[in-house]
């Protein structure tokens, strides 16, 4: 496959993802959240949920099998201690 062929499908690829903003979860996150989950969004990272904690979000994201997490201070742990259910 061609570099060519390679940038095209990738231009595809990127065009078909909706927004972050567009996900039902982006009006429960903070303004330091919103920040971190964007930045990761960029490197292909999903919004999986978002769990409310004593009135705090915490964003659970992944990328393939790699799972990271927001806090409310927009920290961005690449080793969380969760375990999340797989269907």
């Amino acid at each position: 496959m061609s570099l060519l062929n390679v940038k095209s499908a990738l231009s595809k690829f990127h065009r078909r993802r909706r927004s972050v903003e567009s996900y039902e979860w982006w009006n429960h996150l903070n303004y330091a959240q919103k920040f971190s989950v964007s930045s990761l969004y960029k490197f292909g990272y999903e919004i999986n949920f978002v769990r409310m904690i004593d009135h705090n979000s915490i964003v659970i994201m992944s990328l393939n099998v790699k799972i990271v997490t927001v806090d409310k201070d927009g920290l961005i742990d690449s080793q969380p201690d969760i375990l999340i259910r797989r269907n």
